[in-house]
Formats: C-alpha cells, sequence, structure tokens
C-alpha cells in the first residue's frame, strides 16, 4: 500500500529531466574552459580560486536550468554568473587569504612569452576586483560597454570611468617593464 505523497513518478517526467541534465552537461563541458580562462584573469592566475568559481558559476546555472530556455545566450548569462560570483567572493572577509609557497599542480602550456604572462597577470592582480572585472570583460571578453554594465550592475558611465581609470593603473604598474619585455 502507497502512501499519499509517495506517488511514482511518470516516465515522461524522468525523461524531460534526464533530458535537461544531458543539455545542461553539454553546456558545461563546451563553456567550462572559457569560463575558467576568464577566472584565471579575474583571480590574476590563482587556478585554485579560479576552478572555485567556475564551479560556484555552473551549480548557480544548473539549479536555473529548467528555465533558461528564457534567456537568449546561456553563455553570456554564465559570463555574468561568473563575474558576479568573483565580485561577490571579494566582499567576504576571507577573501583577502592567499596560500604561500604554491606550487603548480601540472605542467604550464603558454603559447607566448613566459614573462609577459606573469607580468600582466601581476599588474592585473595589482588592481582592485571591480577595476579588474572591467578590465577582462571589456578587453578579454571583447563585451560592450553596456553588457559591462549589465554583467556588474552598474551604469554605463561607470563602467567607461572605470575602464579609463584601470587602463591608467595598469600602464603605470607596467610602465617600463612592458617595454623591456616586448624587447626581448
Amino acid at each position: 500500500m502507497r502512501r499519499p505523497g509517495l506517488q511514482k513518478q511518470p516516465r515522461q517526467g524522468r525523461q524531460a529531466r534526464q533530458a535537461r541534465t544531458d543539455e545542461f552537461l553539454e553546456f558545461a563541458s563546451g563553456r567550462t574552459s572559457h569560463l575558467f580562462r576568464a577566472a584565471c584573469l579575474l583571480t590574476s592566475g590563482d587556478t585554485h580560486l579560479a576552478e572555485d568559481l567556475v564551479q560556484e558559476t555552473l551549480g548557480r546555472i544548473y539549479a536555473l536550468w529548467g528555465r533558461m530556455s528564457r534567456i537568449d545566450n546561456p553563455a553570456g548569462y554564465a559570463q555574468t554568473i561568473l563575474v558576479r560570483t568573483f565580485l561577490t567572493h571579494r566582499r567576504r572577509r576571507s577573501a583577502d587569504e592567499r596560500p604561500l609557497g604554491e606550487l603548480p599542480d601540472r605542467a604550464v602550456t603558454t603559447d607566448g612569452d613566459p614573462a609577459l604572462r606573469l607580468a600582466l597577470l601581476d599588474a592585473l592582480a595589482q588592481l582592485g576586483p571591480k577595476d579588474r572585472a572591467v578590465v577582462v570583460l571589456r578587453y578579454w571578453e571583447d563585451r560592450s560597454v553596456e553588457e559591462t554594465a549589465e554583467a556588474m550592475r552598474v551604469s554605463s558611465a561607470a563602467v567607461r570611468t572605470r575602464s579609463v581609470r584601470a587602463l591608467a593603473k595598469l600602464r603605470e604598474h607596467l610602465g617600463s617593464s612592458l617595454a623591456e619585455l616586448a624587447a626581448l
């Protein structure tokens, strides 16, 4: 005898849920590497934090996946969630903790100049979280001012102002080191 409320789910409901899960897994496998690269830039090369941010982003998307059909650009939405997750993480008190003596877990492959890459990551690390987010969204992700403003929940004027200031800080920090690296 069955208890009330504990009815067997119809086969169609399970199949639909499995189809949504398969659809999400396909989306996640296609976007994870892109999200991870953007997260690495946002975290100034902290791969462990980047992995955490991507995992949290994908978890949030999965929770909303049934309603994602109403979203025109799921990839852009995922990027927006990643940036908001990063900014939320930076506001937490424990976000200032940094491990010491980091060793890479695996070999790093680079297509470009490693010294230039490290200099740029170091320069990004000198920026505040919101400045870093603007630089990554505008110049790495190639988003418009309006898209960046929407992702960060600020006005377009704030994005333009922050872009100018962040780029000036990057130029100041890189200064002559960028000219030296480019000459190598």
